[in-house]
């Protein structure tokens, strides 16, 4: 096996330890991004995980690791939602006690999972804005209290269970993959998967997936060691981590073929590809790697695997993913318009400025004790992409002075 920053992994040993725990999730060929891609597609469903990640596999094989006298002390950890979900299985299995933090904007769904898998052994505390604040809140009460501390990426026991996906592909394979393309968050799942395919498979590229919001192995890589994002998007919950671990980093910054970035918006798209052709549901960061995979230059005729890591996706968001893919798809557009003081503006807008088709989906005054004279927040969805160049020339030619706010991220926000 491979040596990487003095650190073998026990992946068989790993394999033994999850029987009877983990599944062995399908490896399953999608004629639809197989067409789509001119490559065989075939995507790793740890969406089907018992916890509906594939979290389970180094959250339970680092804590079976643990001594009796560590495991009757009882353990802490800190997750946006998945790791979390695997910890508390995990703690109900082996009859343990967890205290488990979380950011406090975790989507209930994902909350109420860690409760059902939990039940009486685990108990939830909601701190911090991100994972990371979460994270130095569970390590101040772990060193307080004395517990072992079961870190969801940084951790050689974690990274050897995750290890498991990637023997699992190559077992599943009728023919080694010559892409296998993995989302990074943390990097734990990168780091075992990749690890696992480099011994076995050495042609086999890997390639890691980042969200553009949060790409925090793109930064390391350019400063050589693990540094933390000065800001982050957070909506890709399951990969937004400010700073991966410097284990993490050293197994993927040696063994990953390439690290890309995709935007939110593109992975959202995705998702409702996903749901709409196959109805198969998966969350924001089970969807990164197929997003990676879609605009890669493949190889035509090549087998292709994405990983879907996790379905723990909240249905109260799929309003904002729905938005957030037709900005990426050029179909929602905002402005700040300042209307002409002249009567019949507003229908002339509607009559004159709008093409066929196009429909004003949003309408609020930015100055509400104004209405006569301020500007107007608006919200256009196109019937054709195409028509933004006619709308924004018929908005100058009759005197619709505007601001384009897709242009503008840190203000678009406050539309979503």
């Amino acid at each position: 096996m491979l040596k990487i920053a003095d650190t073998y992994l026990d992946v068989d040993q790993a394999t033994e330890t999850l029987q009877g725990v983990s599944v062995v999730t399908p490896l399953q060929k999608n004629q639809t991004w197989s067409d789509r891609l001119n490559c065989e597609v075939f995507l790793k469903r740890e969406d089907l995980q018992v916890v509906r990640s594939y979290k389970i596999r180094g959250a339970y094989n680092k804590m079976s690791s643990l001594s009796e006298r560590e495991l009757a002390k009882g353990i802490v950890c800190a997750s946006a939602g998945n790791h979390a979900q695997g910890v508390a299985y995990s703690c109900a299995l082996l009859k343990v006690y967890g205290v488990i933090f979380m950011p406090t904007p975790t989507p209930k769904q994902k909350l109420e999972q860690v409760e059902m898998f939990g039940g009486d052994y685990i108990k939830v505390i909601l701190e911090g804005d991100t994972f990371d604040e979460a994270a130095k809140a569970a390590y101040d009460y772990c060193n307080e209290s004395n517990l072992t501390f079961i870190h969801p990426f940084n951790d050689p026991k974690v990274i050897e269970g995750q290890a498991t996906v990637g023997k699992e592909i190559l077992h599943q394979s009728s023919k080694l993959p010559d892409y296998v393309f993995i989302p990074v968050g943390g990097g734990g799942l990168a780091s075992g998967v990749a690890y696992i395919i480099k011994a076995l498979s050495k042609n086999t590229k890997i390639i890691g997936v980042e969200p553009q919001g949060a790409a925090s192995l793109t930064a390391a890589k350019r400063v050589g060691h693990a540094i933390k994002l000065k800001s982050m998007d957070k909506f890709i919950d399951g990969a937004a981590v400010q700073e991966m671990g410097d284990l993490t980093f050293n197994f993927c910054n040696d063994l990953l073929d390439d690290v890309i970035t995709v935007s939110e918006g593109a992975v959202c798209t995705t998702i409702l590809d996903l749901y709409n052709r196959d109805a198969i549901v998966v969350e924001p960061a089970g969807a990164l790697a197929l997003t990676g995979a879609k605009d890669y230059k493949l190889n035509p005729g090549s087998t292709v695997v994405a990983v879907m890591s996790g379905s723990n996706n909240d249905i109260t968001r799929m309003e904002e993913i729905k938005e957030r893919s037709l900005l990426n798809e050029g179909h929602k557009h905002y402005f700040l318009v300042s209307f002409p003081q002249r009567s019949g503006a507003l229908k002339e807008f509607v009559n004159d400025v709008l093409s066929d088709g196009d429909d004003i989906t949003f309408f609020e005054y930015a100055k509400k004790h104004n209405r006569e004279k301020g500007p107007v927040k608006i919200g256009v969805h196109l019937a054709k992409k195409e028509n933004l160049t006619k709308l924004r020339s018929n908005m100058t030619e009759l005197g619709f002075k505007h601001e384009y706010m897709n242009e503008n991220p840190e203000v678009l926000t406050y539309f979503l």
